[in-house]
């Protein structure tokens, strides 16, 4: 037992003994690869977009919500009472000054007028023979065969007949006029609207309403700036005439243009606000009454300007910055203050040169101090 025991322990002590052997000699292997490795590559440089800050005129403009307004609006309503016969035009039609657009059953006044004309021919008949009946009591007169009294009583016939021919005259006057009223016709260019008395309905004079009609072009834009806004609109105005410009929901240029027409008398002391209009061209009828669209009025021009792409802006809880190539390629950061947008650039009132470089891309990827890569991008659209 005791052999078996110094056996097993040579043993092991063998075994550690080749362990560290082998070890040791891994240990050298070790040390000897390290003095033949490659060097270790460089740091990696961020690649980053830069353009050049754009200098410009920069039109400034005031931006509101407005509402469409026509014009000219009017109910159609008959002059004179009747059975309607007939609708000439389809509703919702685009319509011209003059167009007929309803008739009222002509029979009634056709009668009326043939009335009328007949009575000035009696009336005319009758007036002649007094001018005749008192010329041969002028010359009977004369001749002392007619007493003065009779020669009075052809004068006053006469004037009789000439007062009856006028008045029948006014007569074929008035019921030319009810015949013309049987036809209602447009009084103005523009569109009407959905037809709101059937043929064979009676209508009334000025009680049955037959439908409406609207001006289209040109049309009122309404819109109500605030009170300090007023006095860059009065200052623009009296340099000349406002630009306006419209542009409908969804759009970001404008479809339509126009002037500045009208600025109210009085400021709402509720809001703070006054009503102003602008006249508005609409040839093609893309703008209706009631409808909501933007205007913005052009009150002057901003020379050299600086301008930045919006994309390069970043935002910190010390307000808006750019990220610039500063020296040696590394970032800086520069706090600024911003003003009017055009298109996709936005003014810069402070904090950049016009010699700056401006990064526009990686902005997440980066900070300051930072080195990086310019990849010069073309110039922004101006």
């Amino acid at each position: 037992m005791r052999k078996w025991k110094i056996a097993l322990g040579t043993a092991v002590a063998l075994g550690a003994i080749s362990v560290a052997s082998v070890h040791l000699l891994d240990m050298g292997n070790l040390s000897g690869g390290t003095a033949g490795a490659a060097p270790a590559p460089a740091a990696f440089v961020m690649p980053v977009p830069v353009v050049n800050v754009v200098k410009k005129t920069l039109p400034i403009y005031l931006d509101y919500a407005a509402r469409v307004e026509s014009i000219r609006s009017i109910t159609l309503q008959a002059r004179v009472p009747g059975y309607l016969q007939e609708q000439t035009v389809a509703d919702g039609s685009d319509i011209k000054q003059g167009d007929l657009l309803y008739r009222i059953a002509p029979e009634d006044y056709q009668a009326a007028l043939d009335q009328a004309k007949a009575q000035v021919q009696r009336d005319t008949a009758t007036l002649d023979y007094a001018r005749s009946n008192l010329g041969r009591g002028t010359d009977l007169a004369k001749a002392g065969y007619l007493d003065k009294d009779s020669f009075d009583q052809r004068t006053s016939n006469l004037r009789t007949a000439q007062a009856a021919l006028a008045l029948d005259q006014a007569a074929v006057r008035t019921a030319e006029l009810n015949l013309g009223y049987a036809e209602i016709k447009a009084p103005f260019n523009g569109r009407i609207g959905r037809n709101q008395a059937s043929v064979g309905t009676l209508v009334s004079v000025a009680g049955t309403v037959l439908n409406t009609l609207v001006q289209l072009d040109p049309i009122y834009v309404t819109f109500n700036p605030s009170e300090s806004d007023l006095v860059q609109i009065k200052q623009a105005k009296a340099n000349g005439p406002i630009a306006v410009d419209v542009l409908l929901p969804g759009e970001t240029q404008p479809s339509q243009k126009g002037e500045l027409t009208f600025i109210d008398n009085t400021i709402d002391h509720s809001t703070g606000t006054i009503t102003a209009r602008a006249t508005i061209g609409n040839a093609k009828f893309s703008l209706l009454p009631g409808q909501y669209v933007r205007v913005r009025l052009h009150v002057k021009e901003q020379p050299n300007t600086l301008m930045v792409p919006q994309v390069a802006l970043g935002s910190s809880q010390l307000g808006k910055y750019l990220y610039v190539l500063g020296k040696g390629n590394t970032v800086d950061q520069k706090l600024v203050s911003l003003g009017p947008t055009d298109g996709d650039l936005i003014s810069v009132t402070s904090g950049i040169s016009e010699t700056d470089q401006v990064i526009t891309g990686n902005l997440q990827k980066i900070g300051p101090g930072m080195p990086v890569s310019p990849l010069p991008q073309p110039k922004p659209a101006s």
